[in-house]
């Protein structure tokens, strides 16, 4: 008797730690066991015991389930024991709308362009920056847009009041009587005020605020936030009411809570800006009906955030006569070419190791492009105090400006400028060669409509110049160095 009853508790200790799980909170990884770090998505600290039992449709549960309603149903033609009726029946491809997905342009050129054409109706957007960047300001220009086309528009504003809201509207001339605000950071609220209003564009602002009733943990928390954001998505899926949500990042840049609210939403949009400067980017990270290599590009201002639909000539300075230690380059950010102006400075030091101050700037390869300068071409670089910066606060990382650096620092050591109109464009390897870039069709394009008339290229590159543009090519640094450069 007593070792039947040793057996059943046995038996019951092991049942119980068999229902018993370790998920992550980021990513929804199960585990049997708990560890300090999510195998899955790397994560510290985001496992959390549960019950398979209180998980609902779990593995087991939801194959189970599944098995034996869809077995039921074809063999005797109902139901099915586990009661399973399909929401929708099942129709062909052919037979569905094609127009459901169709963009709607918001007004907002620089925008439509990240998005691939503008909202697609029951789509759920997530805009992610820092603070301060002007997220808030961005979607109020949004909301006006549709406003004035004679669309409605609610913004749920969790995190300012109507007042505030409406004192950004008369700054920026956002004012409407189409466009709508309400104050709400309770999630029941906010979707009755949604029923109520019945609106063709719905705002929230922000996701970390709001709080949605019966889910454990504060407003911003992980289920909370996961919550809120399946919640909106599906109200976005069944009504076809597109909503954009406004998402905070971490100091790591990435947004706050879970990974897997990205994965709820169908696109995600990174506003990004620089403190110092009022040029300010829109990057799609995730976007299920367009590119995610578009970037749009906006400047701050006093009346709100404008659209630059031509950045260039923004990071450009315009001169006369040319200047030492300047060149030009053409960089892609996405599909997008902007021309970049380069300045350098070199100066004698008293120290045994000089230093460098890179500004806007790589400031690994700019040291690269030193060696190669001193050891290659013969340049005294390596004993020189260096200062390199990009101008309005434009920032420039990709090879693609290695040869543009390497002139401006030769035009520095040897105290001539570079000839005007001329544009640089070529990867430096640290043998001195100039290699191939991509897109060198575009980058000289967007140069000749800005004026340049002479490019320096790689040799062997794929690309048509433009009409009435001089294009040479060169091998190595020290060939660009001597074609533009030379005293003789």
């Amino acid at each position: 008797m007593s070792g039947a009853a040793f057996i059943v508790v046995d038996m019951a200790s092991k049942s119980s730690k068999a229902s018993r799980v370790f998920v992550c909170t980021s990513c929804d990884h199960q585990l049997s066991k708990w560890m300090g770090r999510c195998p899955q998505c790397g994560e510290w600290g985001s496992l959390e015991e549960r019950d398979t039992r209180s998980l609902g449709l779990g593995a087991m549960g939801l194959a189970g389930v599944a098995g034996a309603g869809g077995s039921a149903g074809r063999r005797g033609g109902g139901r099915g024991s586990g009661g399973l009726v399909p929401g929708a029946s099942a129709q062909p491809v052919t037979q569905v709308d094609p127009t459901i997905a169709k963009h709607r342009p918001t007004g907002i050129g620089e925008l439509d362009r990240v998005l691939g054409g503008g909202i697609v109706p029951g789509s759920a957007v997530l805009l992610a920056g820092e603070p301060g960047v002007g997220k808030s300001t961005l979607l109020l220009e949004v909301a006006a847009a549709w406003a004035k086309k004679g669309h409605t528009v609610l913004i749920l504003t969790a995190e300012e009041s109507v007042g505030q809201v409406r004192h950004r509207a008369e700054r920026t001339g956002a004012l409407h009587d189409k466009l709508y605000l309400a104050s709400e950071n309770d999630l029941e609220n906010g979707l009755a005020q949604v029923d109520a209003l019945n609106p063709e564009l719905i705002i929230v602002d922000s996701l970390q605020t709001m709080q949605a009733t019966g889910v454990e943990g504060v407003a911003g928390g992980v289920a909370q936030t996961r919550a809120v954001t399946s919640t909106l998505t599906t109200l976005a899926k069944m009504s076809g009411t597109p909503v954009i949500a406004v998402g905070h990042v971490t100091k790591e840049g990435t947004v706050a809570g879970p990974r897997t609210i990205e994965h709820l939403v169908d696109v995600v949009l990174n506003f990004e800006g620089d403190k110092h400067s009022s040029m300010r980017f829109l990057r799609g990270i995730k976007n299920r009906f367009g590119a995610t290599d578009e970037v749009g590009c906006f400047e701050q201002t006093a009346h709100g955030i404008q659209e630059v639909a031509d950045p260039s000539g923004l990071f450009l300075h315009h001169r006369t006569e040319s200047v030492t230690g300047t060149a030009v380059t053409v960089v892609m950010d996405g599909r997008r070419a902007m021309v970049g102006e380069l300045q350098t400075l070199a100066l004698n030091s008293e120290f045994k190791n000089p230093k460098r101050y890179m500004t806007g700037m790589d400031a690994s390869r700019v040291s690269m492009v030193l060696a190669v300068l001193s050891e290659r071409c013969g340049l005294p670089l390596a004993d020189k105090e260096v200062y390199a910066a990009t101008v309005g606060g434009m920032k420039i990382l990709e090879p693609s400006a290695d040869l543009a650096t390497g002139l401006a620092l030769a035009s520095t050591a040897k105290r001539t400028p570079l000839p005007l109109g001329l544009i640089a464009l070529g990867e430096v390897g640290l043998g001195g060669e100039v290699r191939r870039i991509p897109q060198l069709t575009q980058r000289l394009a967007e140069a000749h409509r800005l004026g340049f008339h002479t490019a320096l290229v790689p040799k062997n590159c794929h690309y048509e110049a433009p009409k009435g543009m001089k294009v040479k090519e060169v091998s190595t640094l020290c060939q660009a160095v001597n074609y533009c450069l030379s005293t003789d």
